[in-house]
């Protein structure tokens, strides 16, 4: 098969599109034909140096996609050659075939075609992981999510949304303000305002109920201000920076948790559990339209050092995404009776 290989750690102009070894399924596993991928921070990192790959897990890069079913282990009875699913990975996405294990695929939704479809799972896991089941989000609260506009961001603002709670985003600019308030959200651009003063503003002086963050750096000092008392913070990022210092006196007295959350280092157990969580909470909302894909750009996968050079200068609005194959698939074969 044909995959992208990072020559080196460095820029985007390592990454290549070439020959690489056809994946053959393990135990549990399925092999899915890849239609589409979308690019994610992570892979950003890898592509550097900066992440370690999980044992066992592949080098290619890749965390997500949506394709076709092609091969299946033996014992493996919920999953069928020819079924259309998009997958959270372990890696391998940013290939022509990859091994996924069976428990992280989910059916591609209807309505969708394949390139919609692989903007899903990575960023609906993770904002279920670590808005409801870490966040411990309800309805009625107050929500401060930073990078609005990134491909996590545009669904957070679309799940907050959907459990009736009212989510505060920042940007850093006014086209990215103008796309988070199109989708529901109250819209902070850091480069001329302040969030803090901004959500205490919208909350009438209480704050929010949770914080997420992907940004750190500065921000993990400025977070517990923006919070309510008995407020969450749930940091899954440190774009700018992980190195601050918090003092602990208000949030002892104000009841402040803090709590970080990956997803990928997490076992395959996990992540079949987040997964399964997701499809049958998430996925009916996706299939009424309550949670849609908000996709920036859809380019070719030989192109994949452009993709990577958009989305490491935050050009982007929601997701980038590569295409492998033809992303509109053909109706399924009619089963007979």
């Amino acid at each position: 098969m044909k995959a992208i290989t990072v020559l080196a750690p460095g820029g985007p102009e390592t990454l290549v599109w070439g020959e690489a070894p056809d994946p053959r399924p393990a135990g549990g596993e399925v092999v899915v034909e890849v239609a589409a991928t979308a690019v994610n921070r992570a892979d950003l990192h890898q592509r550097r140096g900066r992440y370690p790959v999980p044992a066992g897990a592949t080098p290619i890069l890749g965390l997500e996609c949506a394709g076709t079913v092609v091969e299946v282990a033996p014992g493996i009875q919920e999953v069928a050659v020819g079924d259309r699913v998009c997958a959270l990975l372990d890696g391998g996405g940013y290939a022509e075939r990859v091994a996924v294990p069976a428990g992280q695929l989910l059916p591609l939704p209807g309505g969708l075609d394949f390139a919609e479809a692989a903007a899903l799972p990575e960023a609906l896991c993770t904002v279920w992981l670590n808005l409801v089941t870490l966040g411990g989000l309800t309805a009625q609260q107050t929500v401060l999510v930073h990078g609005g506009a990134s491909g996590i961001g545009v669904f957070a603002i679309q799940l907050i949304k959907a459990l009736g709670a009212k989510p505060i985003v920042t940007v850093g600019s006014p086209r990215k303000a103008q796309r988070c308030r199109e989708l529901g959200a109250v819209a902070v651009d850091y480069h001329r305002e302040d969030f803090v003063s901004l959500v205490h503003e919208h909350t009438g002086g209480r704050g929010a109920d949770l914080v997420l963050d992907c940004i750190g750096g500065p921000y993990l000092t400025r977070n517990p201000a923006a919070l309510a008392d008995g407020g969450r913070l749930v940091v899954i990022g440190l774009l700018g920076g992980g190195h601050a210092d918090l003092d602990m006196t208000p949030m002892l007295r104000r009841r402040l948790t803090v709590t970080a959350g990956t997803l990928r280092a997490r076992t395959r157990e996990e992540k079949a559990r987040i997964v399964e969580e997701v499809r049958a909470n998430l996925w009916p909302l996706v299939e009424a339209g309550a949670l849609r894909p908000v996709i920036d750009r859809q380019l070719p996968i030989a192109q994949a050092a452009e993709a990577h050079r958009v989305v490491e200068a935050s050009e982007h609005v929601g997701k980038v995404v590569l295409l492998v194959r033809d992303p509109h698939p053909s109706p399924p074969p009619r089963r007979s009776t």
